[in-house]
Order: structure tokens, then sequence, then C-alpha cells
């Protein structure tokens, strides 16, 4: 089993010292990895970035054209002062990537933000045999267990020809990178209008530009006439489920896309009319899995519900600890989780 520290937890990053490179640093750096463009993992400042080709649009669009910024392949090595390095599908959103790390044949995987499910857009998770084992937790719970994903396609798509039915648009909430994707590839339109918020919008031109099979949305202008909306399904980012920009909609039914939705309540808390219980990163059963499939003995638990999954890996036989860092923006507690119970009053629920 590996006891060295190949890499280590700072105030920075995750930090390989030998190669003098850091891992999606929440700090500005000399020289940073990123694993995927989501902000809490790629952060504004550092001074030379290397990520995958698919990131680099988005990085730039989100950290500026004028980055230094070199991108590589899956399964390219390359190597920083006798460290090689290679990135890998994490299967959470476009252009992520766990990182491979070896030195003297010990093999490291930092994992980013997971999911196992295929979305079809993202390429597929794909297990790394290693030593040590860096994954997070976002949903390092028993209660988190995802329905199969054409499953929740299906509710939407039902959900939205009931709006469109009573004349009603349906706005659908859920984040711009990543979850808006893959309602884009899974939920089928059938000649039903699509419409976007301008943050969803500008983000989709970036990557269809990129070359990525992507459907072409209409913006939302403040000169559009609503009645245009009337049974188009309008995709906004969740800031958008409060304020004037909704009110423009005309008459509307709200829905929100999250593995939050599995706890009871989270609906109610939104003020929302329906929940869909869709996550891009893995449910407990897959978070096991892909620890599982790596063979490391030795776990590192980043962010999410890191005190009660990393005690349940040890339970395992595992030798497993939590680390502090910087990533993850959690919308309840570990307690409240703990305390919660599945929602079972939806359709998409466990």
């Amino acid at each position: 089993m590996s006891k060295t520290n190949l890499l280590q937890f700072t105030g920075q990053s995750i930090y390989c010292s030998k190669a003098g490179v850091h891992i999606d640093p929440w700090q500005p750096v000399e020289k940073a990895i990123i694993t995927h463009a989501h902000s809490d993992h790629a952060r504004w400042g550092s001074k030379h970035y290397l990520a995958h080709h698919d990131s680099a649009p988005i990085l730039r669009q989100r950290l500026g054209q004028d980055i230094s910024l070199e991108t590589v392949g899956y399964g390219e090595p390359f190597q920083i002062n006798g460290v090689t390095f290679s990135l890998h599908p994490a299967g959470h959103i476009i252009g992520s990537a766990q990182i491979r790390v070896e030195y003297k044949g010990e093999v490291w995987v930092v994992s980013g933000d997971y999911k196992l499910e295929d979305d079809g857009f993202a390429p597929a998770f794909e297990p790394i045999p290693c030593q040590v084992f860096i994954s997070e937790s976002t949903f390092g719970l028993p209660i988190y267990r995802w329905k199969p994903q054409q499953q929740i396609y299906g509710e939407i798509e039902n959900w939205w020809a009931k709006n469109a039915q009573e004349g009603k648009a349906s706005l659908l909430m859920g984040y711009a990178l990543g979850k808006t994707q893959r309602i884009l590839k899974g939920v089928h339109s059938d000649g039903g209008r699509l419409f976007a918020h301008g943050a969803i919008y500008a983000l989709n031109e970036t990557l269809r530009k990129a070359g990525h099979d992507l459907p072409e949305l209409t913006l939302i202008t403040t000169d559009m006439d609503r009645k245009q909306l009337a049974g188009s399904l309008v995709l906004a980012p969740p800031s958008a489920g409060s304020g004037p920009w909704l009110r423009k909609l005309g008459p509307v039914s709200t829905g929100y896309c999250s593995g939050w939705m599995a706890i009871r309540g989270a609906k109610n808390r939104r003020a929302i009319d329906q929940g869909f219980v869709l996550s891009d990163h893995a449910d407990w059963n897959d978070l096991n899995t892909a620890i599982q499939a790596t063979g490391a003995e030795r776990v590192f638990v980043t962010h999410g519900f890191t005190s009660a999954f990393s005690r349940w890996l040890r339970e395992q036989g595992l030798d497993a600890q939590e680390v502090q860092t910087m990533y993850g923006n959690e919308e309840i507690t570990e307690t409240q989780a703990l305390e919660a119970e599945p929602n079972t009053d939806m359709k998409s629920s466990d």
C-alpha cells in the first residue's frame, strides 16, 4: 500500500511538489492542471493552464481569451520533471478529466467530479488502476441513488407536453455547463421549440462553434412576444427562478434538474412546480463502484459528505480519510442530509 505523498493537499490546491504542478488550484499558481471547467475547479489568475482539448473554449470564455492554455487529449502521457501525467474521461461534463500521476511506479488518480452513467455527450468515465484515488463525495450518502436517466428524460417530456396542452411555457432550470447539454441530448423535442436564457444560450453557442453536436437555441430577448413561448421548453440557470426575468415568460410551469431534488422538501424550498432528480455526479452506488474498480487501497475524499463517506470506506477495509479543499458548492449541510428522508412524493425520486 502506498504511504508516500506524491500529491499533497495544501492551502492552494492538490499539489505535486516533484513536478511543481498544482491540480485544480483555488488560488493563483504558476502551473495548473484543470480537471474540468466548472468554476470551483477552474479559477482565474494562474499563469499557465493545462486541460483537455474540449475544455479549451469554455475555459477561454470563463477565464479570458488570452490565458496561457495548453491542451491534450485523453490518454496522451506527458512528463514534467520526471513525473508522468495523463488525462482520462471522468464522464462529469464535456472535457472533464481524471488526472493520472505516476512516479517510479506509483500511481495516484485525481478524479475531480465524475459520474458513471454515460450521457451520450461527455466521454464516459473510465476506471484507472491506481494505488491512491482522490474522490469527491457530493452525493456520498446511501439516500442518493439515481434512477436511469432515460426515465428522468421521459418525465421531463411528459411534464413539457402537459404544460403545452395548457398553453404554458416549461421553464427548466439547471447548470449551464453539464446539465443543459444532457437535457438537449436526452430530451426529445418532437418539433417543440427550444428557448434559452442568455447564459445558457452563450455557452451553447460556444460549444456549437467548437464543433459539438447540439441543437440551436433561440435567445429570449426583452422585446420578444410572450405568446411565442407558449408550449415551448425554456432552459435557464438556477438564478432565473425568480425576479423580473421569470415574469417576462407569461404563463409558465417551473422545473428544476438536480440530484438535490431527491431530498424531501427541496421542491418547496425552491418554490418550483416540478423537480427532476438528474445529477452530473455519481450517486452512492456509483461512488462505491468507481472506487472499487480502481483497485486503490488508499482513498482521499475531497468534498461533499466527506466525513460519512470516508468513514464508510474505512469500514470496508480501505485506508480512507477526508481532506479539506475549496471544491463544491453544496446546498444543504451534512447534518440536514443525514436527517432527511428520500423524497417519495415526486415521480423521479427513489
